[in-house]
């Protein structure tokens, strides 16, 4: 993954809260909180504990690296420009940024739908030739294969869902959050997450033709 955007130690106008105004259970606040007031540490602190989570939400919601990381990149700017004026107990920071990771995500998948299929790399015509019979000498290069291409139906099949509902599933069958945590990213209540989530499976199910256990979805 590439370097996340940091900022430059300029000291941002605005008025924020204080560190000290944060409570204990929520560092990443703290951390914005700090760099605001001129800490010159605090902003790659904080995007050493956002950026590693944020990309793999990305990650499992794009399969594709460079999609995955420009989102990153695009959140965290948004991040910064918002700091000045952030406010203590709006939000969780991590939970915003999720949230925004999410969005993004779900941007450029709808995007998708519009643009023809995209091979897998290794599979193709080469896949053709006869040495393909043979054992493969090195397992881990196969199920490298394997995963991309399910990575890359799991993918499409969630461009094809409403965006919402994408980012429900996204959030509970890729990311694992509980309901919860779920509904404060997406600004629901969990009676309104398990709906969508309900529906995002059934159309998942439809759209991957029994392919649905070799992606990992399970009954919950």
């Amino acid at each position: 993954m590439q370097d996340p955007p940091v900022p430059d130690q300029t000291r941002p106008a605005g008025v924020s809260a204080t560190a000290g105004t944060y409570p204990p259970d929520d560092p990443e606040g703290r951390l914005l909180a700090a760099w605001v007031a001129g800490d010159p540490v605090a902003s790659r602190q904080l995007v050493a504990a956002l950026a590693p989570r944020a990309h793999g939400q990305a990650m499992r919601m794009l399969a594709n690296r460079a999609e995955a990381e420009e989102v990153v990149q695009d959140a965290l700017l948004r991040l910064w420009r918002l700091a000045p004026e952030w406010q203590a107990g709006r939000a969780r920071v991590s939970t915003w940024l999720y949230r925004v990771v999410a969005n993004l995500a779900t941007d450029r998948l709808r995007q998708r739908r519009h643009l023809p299929p995209a091979p897998v790399a290794g599979l193709g015509p080469a896949m053709a030739d006869p040495a393909a019979d043979q054992p493969d000498p090195a397992p881990p290069v196969e199920q490298a294969v394997v995963a991309a291409e399910r990575a890359r139906a799991l993918s499409q099949a969630m461009a094809g869902l409403p965006e919402r509902q994408a980012q429900a599933v996204a959030l509970r069958h890729l990311e694992e959050l509980p309901l919860a945590e779920i509904g404060r990213i997406m600004e629901l209540s969990e009676h309104a997450v398990e709906s969508l989530i309900a529906r995002g499976k059934r159309a998942l199910t439809q759209a991957l033709s029994g392919r649905r256990a070799d992606l990992g979805f399970g009954d919950d």
